[in-house]
């Protein structure tokens, strides 16, 4: 078992464990009380969780929990911090996750992966069970499953209908170890419109450890009106994590709609307040 198997293999208890702080913040929940609630001895969930999350359950508890997060952000006068600098002219990550962006030509976008081979895999990252796919441009696919991972595989087949499909669990395992431990630069092959590319382009650009809204990120884009089209075009992506679609929440602050889970949204965006 390699260390993000082991990790993913814990990824429910810590779900569990961050949504009960969520919604129990304002009675400051003890050690026993969350551990009796996840089904672990404290000391075993203690230090599950710090090697998970990388501080103690009570550390996260008093820094980092979504009530806090939800409080900073509407009493906030903009969510977005001026202090953040979206370039969006920029064609590489800036900040923690080092992605090479690069879209496909119109004449790639026309044949649909036409003479593509496109490697695939299942295997694990830190937040559960994960497939990716990659070109020799670079990483095409990243999405994670609970379940069946068919319509996982589906959704890339689709997306790719003339391309050559290799199944590598080994190869797609290195590059999540790549992604997920070693934080390594990451090259990404996309394929959508202008306005799609546009709209992930500004996403990745997003700090870790803070979040816009669909209208911020319209804004960004000089196209203030175009709330719904942005939203449609961060629900489109397939490469999660690496295209940071859940660090977009909705206007009142809630989670809004991801399409790995709402619950798999709350934990990467705990993971990463800690990490920041």
């Amino acid at each position: 078992m390699n260390k993000l198997e082991e990790k993913s293999k814990y990824y429910e208890d810590i779900k569990k464990a961050i949504g009960y702080f969520d919604e129990n913040y304002s009675f400051q929940p003890n050690l026993d009380e969350v551990a009796k609630y996840v089904g672990m001895s404290k000391h075993h969930f203690s230090r599950i969780f710090k090697e998970y999350v990388g501080v103690t359950p009570m550390q996260f508890l008093q820094a980092t929990t979504f009530s806090y997060a939800k409080e900073k952000l509407l009493n906030s006068k903009s969510i977005l911090d001026t202090s953040i600098d979206l370039g969006l002219s920029s064609s590489s990550r800036l900040h923690e996750l080092f992605v090479n962006f690069i879209g496909v030509t119109p004449n790639e976008y026309k044949k649909m992966g036409e003479n593509l081979d496109i490697t695939y895999g299942f295997g694990f990252s830190t937040f559960g069970k994960t497939m990716l796919a990659s070109t020799k441009k670079g990483i095409c696919a990243l999405e994670f499953y609970d379940d069946s991972y068919a319509e996982v595989l589906k959704r890339l087949k689709s997306s790719w209908e003339s391309a050559n499909f290799i199944q590598d669990d080994k190869k797609a395992q290195k590059l999540l170890d790549k992604i997920f431990i070693n934080n390594e630069k990451t090259d990404i092959f996309i394929k959508g419109t202008n306005f799609q590319i546009n709209v992930w382009k500004a996403l990745i650009n997003i700090p870790k450890g803070k979040v816009l809204n669909y209208s911020d990120v319209a804004n960004l884009l000089g196209k203030p009106k175009a709330v719904r089209a942005v939203a449609s075009a961060i629900g489109a992506n397939h490469i999660a994590y690496l295209i940071p679609c859940h660090r977009v929440i909705s206007k009142s602050a809630t989670m809004a709609g991801y399409r790995w889970g709402i619950n798999r949204k709350r934990v990467i965006l705990a993971y990463e307040e800690v990490k920041k």
